[in-house]
């Protein structure tokens, strides 16, 4: 799997600081293995927030996507993409957009079913053996729950429903986010009020994605405190040279 972070929501773009991908990793190993490691990709590329459910009147803290969408729809490449010779060097690609998450599997849609069939009727099987072996691990169910599970918990999220496509020998799921602005009262960012006390004393771009507990500073800066720049919360010390190696930010 090749998993990547950009820092925006096409191909391409590029970040504040010139980068082209705010995260990337090379995720090998058994079929297990790449499972974990695309989960805590993920996990960490992700952002917490605090919302008040509307049917319990409790807090609770809620990430960009329900993990258990995010498991599915993996192990769903994992287990059907096409692992013959035709795609033999073509890994599944795991993009984070700002606005959403796609996973592209080798091999697009197998046998007779159609996209629009997914979820309703039971599909023709890929690869029956690697299916039957993580059912036996307990990996996997193998009773076809995959997607209704994803389209589920999108729903229980109250986000938009996934898109499934099949593109040029690709079968692509995508993940989209709630990007809307949330008003205070009924969603707050679990880590702004520390990040700001944090940032009391004028701070790198290093020390603040080690505080948050990010491996790449790219995206700390980008996904964390812009937002808060843009809105006048937290000061750059040298405004005029946004991309300065100097550069410290602080908040009153």
């Amino acid at each position: 799997i090749i998993a990547t972070v950009v820092p925006g929501t096409e191909l391409g773009t590029i970040g504040e600081q010139g980068e082209r991908f705010l995260d990337n990793q090379r995720i090998e190993g058994n079929i297990s293995d790449m499972l974990d490691g695309a989960i805590q990709f993920v996990s960490r590329n992700m952002r917490t927030k605090t919302i008040i459910n509307s049917q319990t009147g409790k807090r609770e803290d809620r990430p960009d996507y329900p993990i258990t969408a995010v498991r599915e729809a993996i192990l769903n490449a994992l287990v059907h993409r096409d692992y013959s010779i035709h795609t033999e060097g073509m890994p599944i690609q795991l993009i984070m957009f700002e606005d959403r998450m796609e996973i592209r599997n080798p091999g697009g849609i197998y046998g007779r079913i159609k996209i629009d069939q997914l979820g309703k009727v039971q599909p023709d099987t890929r690869n029956p053996v690697i299916a039957s072996e993580l059912e036996v691990l307990k990996i996997t169910e193998n009773r076809y729950s995959g997607i209704p599970t994803i389209r589920r918990m999108m729903r229980e999220y109250d986000l938009q429903q996934p898109e499934f496509l099949d593109e040029r020998g690709s079968f692509i799921i995508k993940l989209y986010k709630n990007v809307k602005e949330y008003n205070v009262a009924e969603i707050e960012d679990v880590d702004n009020e520390d990040l700001l006390l944090f940032c009391k004393t004028p701070r790198t771009r290093k020390e603040i994605s080690d505080y948050l507990g990010l491996n790449s500073v790219a995206y700390a800066i980008q996904t964390r405190v812009m937002p808060l720049v843009d809105k006048g919360i937290i000061k750059m010390s040298i405004p005029e040279k946004p991309k300065s190696s100097k550069q410290l930010f602080y908040c009153d």
